[in-house]
């Protein structure tokens, strides 16, 4: 697999490589977004709805308690490196036969939203990368007043309420697990404004949510702080966390998921090759939230490269047929890494195989959660940015006999997301109809010409945000 084809790796990638090689162009921007929303952002004062930004995968900070390594958050000497085995264990998640995914845990925790990522390593040593700080710039032309900004010192508010809260998580977990943590910080944005206002009775907020962020947020607004029980049901639909949110702005975000990511389970990912280390599909297959990426069978995203049938990717006796991700023999090297206290091989591959099944029946619990239609309640907008102008690998072909996979068809997207993911346009995979086919009711939707990442940073997205948030009627 070339390392630029994973979901994770492009966005890095493409800003990595502009600035390596020297060969990033300028483009003058001509929108003065200050001078647009000054008045808007000056004289709304009070009377705006609190904003929780949501990053996407790779989007949070993850470290140890007490211990000064990273786990995810730079790529410098000392971070945890999966190129071996105490640092590979620190990056999976623990696995356990017999053992709900909600009771696999960890000592690692989120700590904050990735603004910038570090690199210190190579021809690399002294980058930093913008991550989620054009969001955050977006914000401040709004004159927004961010929380984790002012808490850390880094702006002085001179005593006013913070009106900007960032929601960092641990997206390796199963996403369902984030709504009760972000519950809690959609709860405190709304009384931190009740109070500022000499209010009676808290308010909604205002989401924007980048990639999968969006997932979380979905979820989110249909079953509020109620994760997805371990018997496999679904909870029932209440929209309980839409009685909190009034505009919901997703960016980038693959409703239907991507090939990229079963690509990534099924052979891991390197970020840049020599520089920054492997990481393996047996690391990568201990996270729930990545088989929640996945493309539905249903739209034939993955398919048989000699009938063109689709092939059933929540299947586990399809990945244990093809030697996949988890249940790849070759893997086991890896498996001795992140289960050390297990000698006997077999051992070892049960316990994979049953995270590999847990984590695919945790993923089409998750689908059937969120593609269940369902009309929103009134008072709740959601919007979406993406893009469709960039060549996007949508159909992956498997050989039948190996088991060989490989992008066969490119579809417009943001060059990570495709068009019809974004919208979860459900005519994918069947025959073509007139109008969008969707379980997600888009109040408003803005297409840009622009890469997964790059979408929060374009100036047309973050005019098309300002706007929502100050001066739309409401």
């Amino acid at each position: 697999m070339s390392s630029l084809r994973s979901p994770i790796a492009r966005s890095l990638c493409a800003l990595v490589i502009p600035l390596t090689l020297g060969a990033c162009a300028h483009h003058p921007e001509k929108t003065d977004l200050g001078a647009i929303y000054n008045d808007a952002a000056q004289r709304i004062g009070d009377d705006r709805n609190p904003v929780v930004v949501i990053p996407g995968i790779l989007g949070s900070k993850l470290e140890e308690p007490g211990s000064e390594t990273p786990v995810w958050g730079a790529f410098t000497y000392g971070a945890a490196d999966p190129d071996y085995p105490d640092g590979a264990r620190l990056f999976a998640l623990p696995m356990e036969e017999g053992v709900p995914l909600s009771q696999l845990r960890d000592d690692v925790e989120p700590t904050e939203v990735l603004d910038t990522l570090t690199v210190d390593v190579g021809l690399l040593r002294g980058l930093e990368i913008g991550a989620y700080i054009d969001i955050l710039k977006t914000l401040a032309a709004g004159k927004y007043r961010d929380q984790s900004l002012g808490r850390s010192g880094a702006v002085d508010y001179a005593g006013l309420h913070y009106t900007c809260f960032q929601y960092p998580y641990d997206w390796r977990r199963d996403i369902s697990e984030q709504a009760v943590q972000l519950h809690e910080l959609i709860q405190d944005a709304r009384y931190t404004a009740m109070d500022a206002r000499g209010d009676t009775t808290p308010g909604k907020v205002d989401v924007i949510a980048h990639s999968m962020g969006g997932l979380v947020l979905r979820y989110y607004l249909r079953y509020g702080p109620n994760p997805l029980p371990d018997d496999g049901s679904l909870p029932p639909l209440t929209w309980e966390g839409a009685d909190y949110v009034e505009e919901a702005i997703l960016i980038g975000t693959p409703s239907a998921g991507s090939v990229l990511s079963f690509r990534q389970l099924v052979e891991g990912v390197n970020f840049v090759a020599l520089i920054t280390p492997t990481y393996q599909p047996a690391v990568l297959g201990t996270m729930p939230a990545i088989y929640q990426l996945l493309p539905r069978p249903r739209h034939a995203r993955v398919v048989d490269a000699e009938t063109g049938d689709a092939i059933d990717i929540l299947d586990p006796d399809v990945w244990e047929r093809f030697d996949w991700g988890l249940a790849d023999p070759e893997q086991d090297k890896f498996l001795r890494w992140l289960l050390p206290d297990v000698d006997d091989a077999d051992e070892r591959r049960r316990i994979a195989l049953d995270q590999l099944r847990k984590s695919l029946a945790k993923a089409k619990q998750f689908f059937d959660a969120i593609d269940r239609k369902a009309t929103p309640p009134e008072g709740l907008n959601l919007y979406l940015i993406a893009g469709d102008a960039m060549d996007t690998p949508d159909i992956m072909s498997v050989n039948p006999e190996t088991g060989a996979t490989r992008i066969s068809s490119d579809a417009p997207g943001d060059g990570t997301v495709t068009r019809s993911s974004a919208l979860m346009d459900e005519r994918v995979g069947k025959g073509y109809v007139p109008r969008l086919r969707s379980p997600i009711h888009w109040r408003g939707v803005q297409f840009l010409n622009d890469e997964h990442l790059k979408l929060t940073s374009d100036i047309t997205s973050q005019n098309f945000v300002l706007y929502i948030l100050l001066e739309q009627p409401r």
